[in-house]
């Protein structure tokens, strides 16, 4: 597995402004997002009853893992089922595809199907569904602006209209109803490999923010 560095800060609309001016002149906006400038995800993330995911993250466990489901645009016709581990500050994401016939499943709690799917991901999070009591948990919705740069393989993102759903049987639902969990908040992600070239630090630079550990999943946990 290849670990990613990661930055988080929480930014302003005058941020949002001059960053993407700066990475419109020195990057690439993310293919999937050339129609409209941005993308919508939703995803659907699992913890126990013992709220495990949520306390490791509040407490800075330094090796960490979260499971969601995730799909883009309310267009089921391509999910993905994602794990994010953490270590030492540094992560990396493996992930397996899902069917939306095989995410309603899931979320409807018929997971008999699963060790027979043939993917090593879908295996994995049926037999800690089954070991630590992982159950579909709260939805995460939010619209995301994503620049790419080849040089040290950097994606930036820049997120906001962070909304949260408690009714994971509705995930594949594009009426679901779902609620602002983060008071207009914007959150810019900044993410590479061995390298950060100087061109990308400078286009993401702002003055005064510090860089943080910023969760959307702890932050729409807000309601239960």
């Amino acid at each position: 597995m290849i670990y990613r560095n990661e930055l988080k800060h929480v930014i302003d609309a005058g941020d949002k402004a001059a960053i993407c001016a700066n990475l419109r002149a020195v990057a690439k906006l993310d293919p999937h997002a050339q129609k409209k400038g941005f993308y919508q995800i939703r995803s659907l993330y699992f913890d126990n009853i013992y709220d495990q995911a949520l306390r490791e993250k509040i407490d800075g466990v330094n090796e960490r893992e979260k499971f969601r489901i995730r799909y883009y645009d309310l267009d089921p016709s391509v999910i993905h089922l994602e794990k994010k581990v953490k270590r030492n500050g540094l992560g990396y994401k493996v992930s397996d595809s899902l069917t939306a016939q095989e995410a309603q499943r899931i979320v409807s709690g018929d997971t008999d199907w699963m060790p027979s799917s043939g993917r090593a991901l879908v295996v994995e999070l049926y037999a800690k569904m089954k070991s630590q009591g992982l159950r579909p948990k709260t939805i995460v919705d939010y619209t995301r602006i994503p620049f790419v740069y080849g040089p040290g393989n950097v994606r930036v993102t820049i997120d906001e209209n962070i909304r949260t759903g408690l009714s994971g049987t509705d995930f594949l639902n594009p009426d679901c109803i779902t609620v602002p969990a983060a008071n207009g908040l914007i959150l810019l992600e900044v993410k590479w490999d061995d390298y950060l070239p100087s061109v990308i630090r400078q286009a993401v630079q702002v003055k005064n923010r510090s860089a943080g550990a910023f969760s959307k999943y702890q932050t729409c946990r807000i309601y239960g």
